[in-house]
């Protein structure tokens, strides 16, 4: 018999006890490509990827709208916790409230904390989502009682993970307006203020377990490092630094809030320190490549340039960490999901 991971541990403990103790009755999404399960499908924007190959290795197939080959980390965390193993897009009109009582994504891809990034794609601005939530709430509400939604949102919770964009998006865009109004460090204060000002909201409006992602080391995604000209594949040292920077300083913005709301416990979700460790020591995960994604060539596709046209598509994505040039395979995300559950949500249990 193989041995358990921490993971399948987890699931098996949760599937035991469950009946009698659900600490955590559903999970609630908030953020970019990384969480999106779907809710782009909705909406008129470039920023989509319900098409093959995404979702090749998905449940039946299925191209759902997740930026990447199979489940996200959202999903994965949602099975850990003993809930569904799919958390359900919140415009997706397939599901209703019986099963966004149980998880629920507002998640848009290409948004950011600046409301500027959002505009670039059109897409679902962070506040916005903030103002489907409040809608989901109304509903809850109506279908749950009172006094058992309350209860649901409060013990709910709430992963929140952006930021990514509003740098390799917006700030370091060749047309950025952000890059002449900030220095970079301005800008990540700003950011900071943003998300210092959603998290209070969502305390407000009834949020107490909150998992903050941060930025992952961004200058080793493909699509930067195809970028580098004089050091071919390497990581982009700059945008790496600005990344570590700016998820010190939200660190420290957590620490404070901790301190400073009543009755609430928030975490840093350090998908930086996640991903330099698997890339540093691919190998042994089982990664072949973690200089290029799966989908074409690897190192510019994404969204429709990852299509079902292109012939240079890996066949077993699970040798990649990258699905295309900028999301995790399903592999990858697992493996991310496995080490939050393991370092930081397992306060939650």
């Amino acid at each position: 018999m193989m041995p358990l991971t921490y993971l399948q541990f987890l699931i098996l403990i949760q599937t035991l006890i469950l009946p009698v103790m659900a600490k955590v009755p559903a999970i609630i999404v908030f953020g970019d490509s990384t969480a999106d399960t779907g809710n782009n499908n909705y909406i008129r924007t470039l920023a989509k990827s319900n098409f093959k190959p995404y979702g090749r290795d998905f449940q039946g197939g299925n191209a759902t709208g997740r930026f990447s080959n199979g489940r996200l980390a959202v999903d994965f965390i949602s099975e850990a916790f003993g809930l569904p193993k799919i958390v359900p897009a919140y415009l997706d009109p397939s599901y209703d409230m019986k099963d966004f009582a149980k998880g629920v994504c507002f998640a848009s891809a290409a948004t950011g904390y600046d409301n500027a990034t959002s505009n670039i794609f059109s897409v679902i601005p962070l506040y916005e989502e903030l103002d489907y939530f409040k809608e989901y709430q109304s509903k809850l509400k109506s279908s749950q009682g009172e006094t058992q939604a309350l209860q649901t949102l409060k013990q709910s919770l709430y992963i929140i993970s952006v930021g990514t964009n509003d740098f390799i998006e917006n700030y370091y865009s060749v047309s950025s307006r952000r890059s002449s109004e900030y220095t970079v460090s301005e800008y990540s204060d700003y950011l900071l203020h943003i998300s210092e000002e959603f998290i209070t909201n969502l305390y407000n409006l009834g949020a107490r377990k909150i998992d903050l992602v941060g930025i992952p080391p961004m200058g080793c995604l493909p699509f930067e490092r195809s970028k580098s000209l004089l050091s071919l594949g390497e990581c982009n040292e700059e945008y790496n630094k600005v990344a570590f920077d700016f998820n010190v300083k939200l660190k420290g913005m957590i620490g404070r809030l901790n301190k400073e709301l009543v009755n609430v416990s928030i975490v840093y979700g350090d998908i930086y320190g996640i991903l330099m460790e698997v890339m540093q020591n691919y190998t042994s995960y089982g990664f072949e490549d973690i200089m290029v994604g799966c989908c074409g060539t690897g190192v510019f596709e994404m969204s429709y340039l990852c299509n079902g046209n292109n012939l240079l598509t890996c066949s077993d994505a699970d040798k990649y960490a990258f699905w295309d040039s900028i999301h995790p395979s399903e592999k990858l995300y697992h493996i991310i999901a496995d080490k939050m559950m393991n370092t930081t949500l397992y306060v939650f249990l």
